[in-house]
């Protein structure tokens, strides 16, 4: 069986948010080995603005499933925690889980890009990143997390001390 290394970007607005990421990060282990967990940081809303600050971490899963397999269990742990299907698209949520990368795979497909589209201009994806895997580099554009991060455009964030605060 093949062990796959897959980071994953969690996210949470509605709701009591570091309880719902602390209940995403618990189900995970339904799909493989929860390996780092990021501290979590408070963000501001992209795209929709009018709507609570996130908190976002990224963690390190192994997995033996398929990049396909495990986004439908990362969609079904975001319904069980409450996420209502067809909400409007970076509008507020109860839970958020994104593919950031899966081992060094470059996938385009309609419903499943990998490496996340978005994640070189993210701050709340890089910062977090960064800190549990510092010698990272995204597989298309060979950049490490460091240069993404000084390339990254500046966004406000907070850094809560810990996951227990």
């Amino acid at each position: 069986m093949m062990i796959h290394r897959a980071y994953l970007g969690l996210g949470s607005n509605l709701g009591h948010l570091q309880e719902n990421l602390k209940q995403a990060i618990a189900a995970l282990a339904r799909v493989g080995e929860v390996r780092r967990v990021s501290g979590f940081y408070e963000t501001e809303p992209l795209g929709v603005q009018d709507q609570p600050r996130f908190l976002n971490a990224v963690v390190l899963l192994e997995t033996s499933l398929d990049p396909r397999s495990l986004l439908k269990e990362l969609k079904k742990i975001e319904r069980e925690q409450g996420r209502a299907a067809g909400g409007p698209r970076w509008g507020p949520r109860v839970l958020d889980l994104d593919v950031l990368s899966f081992d060094d795979l470059i996938l385009a497909e309609q419903d499943l890009i990998i490496p996340h589209p978005e994640m070189e201009r993210r701050r709340f994806v890089l910062e977090p990143l960064s800190e549990i895997a510092p010698g990272w580099v995204h597989p298309v554009s060979q950049k490490s997390v460091e240069v993404l991060l000084q390339e990254c455009p500046e966004q406000k964030r907070f850094r809560l001390r810990g996951r227990d605060a």
